[in-house]
């Protein structure tokens, strides 16, 4: 068991949102599920049978998801960074979790359950951190431009192309 696991608080599509992620990301799991019984329904205001909590994986990574109410929503503030090693694997998690196109930038999106997401290939770093400035420089400033990150364009600008 890892030592910290992110909790997610939905309204009341924790289920949706968990099977969601769970098709979008390979190596992905349900752990357990656990439902409201009456009292915690009448609490709650959740329906009685309905999901209360729902642990999950993701690539390794245990989360929890709760159906809690209309008491909190999520926030940019917190996001998941999702280290991609291809430009497919960038498409295909952008493809499927992005919902809101205005909230893009920089390899940041928001699904549709209003989770921020990082989608980011972790060519960018190895870019970045180069000890030539100029190179690093030139790789940031085309990164501020994207929405979804493109490896090739990072390659070209690190190149001075």
């Amino acid at each position: 068991m890892q030592k910290i696991t992110p909790f997610l608080w939905f309204n009341e599509n924790a289920e949706e949102a968990v099977n969601y992620y769970v098709s979008t990301f390979k190596n992905s799991k349900i752990k357990n599920t656990t439902r409201y019984g009456k009292d915690g329904a009448e609490v709650s205001g959740q329906k009685e049978g309905s999901v209360m909590t729902i642990s999950f994986e993701i690539e390794g990574q245990e989360f929890n998801a709760l159906n809690g109410g209309l008491v909190f929503s999520f926030t940019p503030a917190i996001s998941f960074v999702v280290s991609c090693e291809t430009q497919e694997e960038v498409d295909h998690l952008w493809e499927k979790l992005s919902a809101d196109p205005q909230s893009e930038q920089c390899g940041w999106l928001k699904d549709k359950f209003g989770v921020s997401w990082q989608i980011i290939p972790t060519a960018l770093q190895k870019l970045m951190s180069d000890p030539d400035p100029v190179k690093a420089r030139r790789v940031m400033k085309a990164m501020l431009t994207m929405k979804k990150i493109d490896i090739q364009t990072l390659k070209n600008a690190y190149e001075g192309q």
